[in-house]
This record gives structure tokens, sequence and C-alpha cells, in this order.
């Protein structure tokens, strides 16, 4: 079976020529996903002088038409769905019916935000002074480069991609080398769609060279970047030479709360649910969980009866609940952050190995990069653990005297993106929702697992710039134009 070769699109035309880079299967690593031609700084020029080029019309189109061409987008992906699902699984790792919801979220927010073509709004004001009409109404502001993250492939890039166009901008899209074929479906949904040549344009490779090429291109005004923060620091010094708009969403060491009033199953599902789904590889993961002592040693003794009932395998097979890491870089993560907390002193309670056996399904597990969900309890602030993101099936139990104490220990880390609680109490769910230092808060659900109508983001290290997702989205992706008129 012929391995395919997936190109870059610029200006309308896909660009099959080149290098390339193998795009595998973390669960099988003899499987070839497919072949990704290599971009480079050059390539990245002439998208930039193609999407200037296509500014004006594109701009210009009323925002309803864009919008029926986002309607069209969201057919496609629909029509391809079940593909597109198994191909995530198979570039990224995550299960099959995790993949179809991510799948379905991306088409969801095509025609989200092909429905705000319709109504992209401004304001009409009264003016003090007589006979002045007083207006201000969205414009686009030009060429936009995006760069998405491996751990939400298609989710991700949707929903910058979207407000991104309905806006009237044109972009320039870098996803992650990892799992690049879940965004690539959605450029080729747009050139299936009939978006016009320019508006949308898609490169592959080096993070260093076409993410540095990207800030310093001459017509790009704003960058919109999630991933690391040690990269998102990066972004954020480049671009602020250039005077960019910068949107950053960065790493997070997401608490979750476990009162002694909560109803305490449905906790422990939650808490293993946000940190062991999607292998723990998700921004809003649930990484650390501070429990009221008066139920500390019985709720650490049911997460870790819980979380040896998961099933570790192929994402594409039936029964799985974890999946690999996405590649081997990121389960030598995983199992380094496992090592330091064994250096000091704590022993994990369940797994704390790579899984190298015959799965669930008869699958050979050392032909993947499978990490066992593992659990750490008595964690104390001062600990790697409970500090630096590992994003992995790695979960810190933290032991606190009360509410209070356990909100003090949520809030004493540099992140601020996620949180959640677990209580039956509604005035301490109100302390909570007004004094969590993080932008996302969920109350007797998992921290993660969020929707697009709402705005997205951190606080504190996690993010940086307007919120993304919902009508904030609107925010980051077009100015205002304000005109008083004498009559």
């Amino acid at each position: 079976m012929s391995i395919p070769t997936y190109g870059n699109y610029i200006n309308g035309e896909w660009i099959t020529s080149g290098s390339t880079f193998e795009n595998r299967n973390p669960a099988n690593t003899d499987e070839v996903v497919g072949l990704f031609v290599k971009g480079s700084a050059a390539d990245v020029v002439r998208a930039d002088e193609a999407a200037q080029a296509a500014f004006a019309s594109w701009s210009a189109l009323p925002g309803p038409a864009r919008g029926n061409y986002l309607y069209k987008v969201a057919d496609i992906l629909d029509a391809k769905f079940e593909a597109i699902s198994a191909d995530m699984t198979r570039e990224e790792g995550k299960t099959l019916p995790e993949a179809k919801g991510e799948v379905r979220r991306a088409i969801n927010i095509f025609r989200y935000f092909g429905g705000e073509g319709s109504r992209l709004g401004g304001m009409i004001v009264p003016s003090e002074r007589d006979r002045v009409h007083m207006f201000a109404f969205r414009k686009a502001i030009g060429v936009v480069g995006l760069i998405t993250p491996w751990n939400f492939p298609i989710a991700i890039p949707a929903w910058k991609i979207a407000p991104a166009l309905i806006c009237g901008n044109t972009v320039i899209v870098k996803p992650a080398s990892v799992s690049p074929l879940s965004s690539w479906h959605i450029v080729n949904a747009c050139h299936e769609a009939g978006i016009p040549k320019g508006v949308i344009n898609f490169i592959c490779g080096s993070g260093g060279e076409i993410g540095e090429a990207l800030v310093n291109a001459k017509n790009v005004k704003a960058i919109s970047f999630t991933g690391s923060c040690e990269i998102g620091e990066w972004v954020h010094r480049e671009a602020s030479k250039r005077k960019l708009r910068i949107q950053l969403e960065m790493g997070g060491k997401n608490p979750t709360i476990v009162l002694a009033d909560a109803d305490f199953n449905s906790a422990v599902e939650n808490c293993v649910n946000a940190a062991m789904f999607s292998t723990g590889q998700k921004c809003t993961a649930t990484s650390r969980v501070i429990v009221e002592e008066a139920i500390y040693d019985k709720f650490v003794a049911a997460v870790v009866e819980r979380t040896k009932k998961l099933k570790v395998g192929d994402g594409m097979k039936p029964g799985i609940d974890i999946g690999p890491a996405v590649d081997k870089g990121q389960m030598e993560t995983d199992l380094k952050y496992i090592g330091i907390a064994k250096e000091q002193g704590l022993q994990p309670l369940c797994g704390g190995e790579r899984l190298t056996g015959t799965g669930p399904n008869g699958e050979d597990l050392s032909k993947g990069y499978f990490v066992a969900p593992t659990v750490f309890a008595d964690v104390t602030e001062a600990m790697t653990l409970a500090q630096e993101e590992v994003f992995g099936p790695v979960l810190a139990i933290m032991k606190a005297k009360d509410f209070e104490d356990a909100l003090r220990i949520a809030n004493n880390v540099p992140f601020g993106l996620s949180a959640s609680v677990q209580t039956s109490n509604l005035s301490r769910v109100f302390e909570f929702i007004y004094k969590m230092e993080a932008g996302l808060l969920t109350v007797n659900l998992p921290s993660a697992g969020v929707e697009y109508q709402l705005p997205f983001g951190g606080t504190k290290d996690s993010s940086f710039g307007p919120k993304e997702q919902g009508p904030a989205a609107m925010e980051f992706y077009s100015d205002y134009k304000t005109v008083y008129l004498k009559y």
C-alpha cells in the first residue's frame, strides 16, 4: 500500500514537490500515516505575499457571503467525518470516540462562526453635538499567522481559522509537525469549498524556521499561538519587536479541589476523567487534585482503584480508554517527571512505567509510546510534580486542611488556565468562583472539556492577549473603525 504525500497549500495550489517528513502512528510506529512536504522560510514569504494580495477582495466581501463559505467547509468536513476521525486517531493517538468528538466540535465551530458573518456588528451612540451621527464598525486587520499544537489537531486550528476568516482576514497556518493531517483536512475543505486563492495558506515543517519566518513576515499583522510556555515567550518577545497583535495560549497546572461534602463517586470519576483521558494531553487536564483531609485516604484509594481499571492501547480498537503519548519525546517527558517524583521521595500508587506488553486487543504495546496511567499521593507544594506541567497521564494528589487551605494551594502556581471544585456547598462554590485564579472554572465537572460558545483562555502565565472562542474571538481578529458624520 502506497503512502500518501500531503503538500503545502499556497495561493490556492497544493505544493507537493520537495523533501518530506514522516507522520507516524504513535500507537504503532510501524505505520506511516503520511508524508508531508517540508516547508521553508521561502514558502512563508510566498504565502505572505499571496495572503496580502487576497486580503482586499476577501475583506470587502460581505460578512454573510464569507459565512456561506464557512458553512460549505463545515458540510465538507461533515461528509468526511468518519475518515477524518480515523486519521486523527492514527496520527495523534487519542481514542476514536474522542477523535470523533473533536471533529464534530470543529464542524460546529465553522457553523457557529459562519453565522457570525450575519452578525458582524458595531455600535451606534448618540453625540453630544447637534446633527452629528456617530458609529463604529468592525474591520479586518490583515494577514494573520496561526501556529497550532498537536493535542487538539483539528479543533484548535478550527477555532483560530474560522473567526479569522469570518472577520475578513487572510491566514497562514503552521500546524504541529507530529499531527498535521487533521488541520490539512480543514485546509482541503476550504479548497473544495472554493475559498478564493491566497485567503488560506498552509505550511508544514520546522517550527523554528517557519515560526521565525511567520513572525517576521512582511505583511503579517497578528500571531495567534497555542503551545508551550517556552515557545510562547519567544513568540511574544519576537512579535513585540514588530508591534504585532499577539494571542498566546500556553501551559497549565490545573487543580481540582475535592471537599468532604462532594458527591464522592462523581468526584472520583471527574478527577480520573480530567487527568487521564486523552492521555492527559489537554491544556485543561487536571494534574493536581487537592483533597480535604477528612476524606483524603478514602479518596486516594478510590482514585487508584478507578485508574487501575483504565484500558490502555491502540485508540482505533474497541474498549480503549487511554491511547499513547503523541511521540517519543512526550513519552520520555512523562517518564522523566515520574522519575523526578521518585527522586523526591514519592512512589507511584499505580502506573509509573512505560507499557511494552500485550494490549487489551492483542496489540504489541512495545511498538507504541504507551505510559501507564500514574497516580502519586502525598505530594507537597514544593515538589516538582506540584509546580510543573507534565502533559501526560500523571496525577498528583495533595492534602488540604479545609477549603481555604485547598484554595491557597490551588492558587500557589504560576499558571491559571482551568480549575474545578467538587462540592455540594453553594457558598464554597461562589467563593471558588470569585477567588480562584484561573480563566476557566468548572463546578462538579471535570476541569477539561469546554464548548465553543464561550470565551476560552487563562490568566497568569497560561495566557496572553484576548480570549479565544465564542464572541470574544472577534476581538482579536477584528478592529473598530469609528465615524463622526455631520449632516
